[in-house]
């Protein structure tokens, strides 16, 4: 990643196989569009670097698994074939999947972990139908619960100005979550125009990236990490203060607490799966109990009656 723009030759893989690609999609650069004055979309990156993958049978020729918006950058998965796009949509809908985002927010975070949970909704407002907005505030319109967990990594500053660099972990994926949940809390993304109405409109880009993708395919998950663009290597604005924890360690507990997390779903799966064998067990005794009941009261009527 660095710091010029995208360009249709600027497509960086970070996994391929039979079924999947994983890209490290550009800043500034739309995944795909129907717009014809579009020359620029990760669609079109793909039709430029791989066209004997692309499927005739979609409208862009590629299926993607998840979205990404146009201004964040980082771990893009692409199907390349149904099958494969099917297997990787049950893990997004039963939410088993993994996602973590690098960013530079606005100002020095005070509290190093916390989980921000305010209801995302639709903004109504005239001139603001294109943003989301949180519960509560006005013309928020059909709030869904959302939650993301914040970890705070570095203290620095960002062209002379204090920015906290962290770790967002989305548990919910609503649209913008991200970018309105920072902003809710008084620390809005660097370079974030829309949230901030136009004034942060300085930084070459939204300092937002999607770092880690964990899908847990069977047999085997899919597991890829964008490189960090954060860093002076890319942006000499940006610089270190004081850091709390790296961004390695911080995502080895994330995907440890997920693991953690799977195993206690797949007890308490086997204990419901025992329970429900155990109800059975115990209704087929009961209707077997009934049955030689019937039969034994069929037999003494059938005397009484002979009698």
């Amino acid at each position: 990643m660095s710091s010029e723009p995208a360009s249709i030759e600027s497509l960086r893989v970070l996994y391929q196989s039979d079924d999947y690609i994983i890209v490290d999609k550009h800043w500034d650069i739309r995944i795909d569009s129907k717009m014809w004055y579009e020359k620029q979309t990760v669609q079109m990156q793909l039709q430029h670097h791989f066209p004997h993958l692309a499927d005739p049978r979609t409208y862009y020729g590629f299926r993607f698994c998840h979205q990404l918006d146009f201004s964040t950058s980082g771990a893009l998965c692409v199907a390349l074939n149904k099958a494969a796009a099917g297997r990787a949509y049950r893990c997004f809908k039963d939410r088993t999947v993994t996602k973590a985002y690098l960013s530079l927010l606005r100002g020095w975070v005070e509290k190093e972990t916390q989980t921000l949970d305010f209801a995302i909704g639709k903004n109504s407002m005239e001139g603001k139908t294109h943003m989301m907005c949180i519960e509560g505030s006005e013309g928020c319109e059909n709030p869904k619960p959302s939650q993301t967990e914040l970890t705070v990594l570095e203290y620095g500053v960002y062209d002379g100005d204090p920015v906290t660099k962290v770790l967002l972990q989305p548990l919910t994926g609503r649209t913008h979550q991200l970018r309105v949940h920072c902003s809710a809390i008084g620390h809005p993304i660097v370079g974030d125009f829309t949230y901030s109405l136009g004034a942060d409109d300085s930084p070459y880009r939204m300092m937002l990236h999607a770092y880690l993708l964990h899908i847990p395919l069977q047999p085997q998950h899919l597991l890829v990490t964008a490189a960090d663009p954060f860093v002076p290597a890319v942006d000499p604005k940006w610089v270190s203060q004081r850091s709390l924890r790296t961004v390695e360690a911080t995502v080895d507990a994330v995907l440890e607490h997920r693991k953690t997390e799977e195993r206690e779903r797949e007890e308490a799966r086997r204990e419901e799966e025992e329970e429900e064998k155990r109800k059975q067990s115990k209704q087929r005794r009961t209707e077997e109990q009934s049955e030689e009941q019937r039969r034994v009261c069929q037999e003494w009527l059938s005397e009484w009656a002979g009698d």
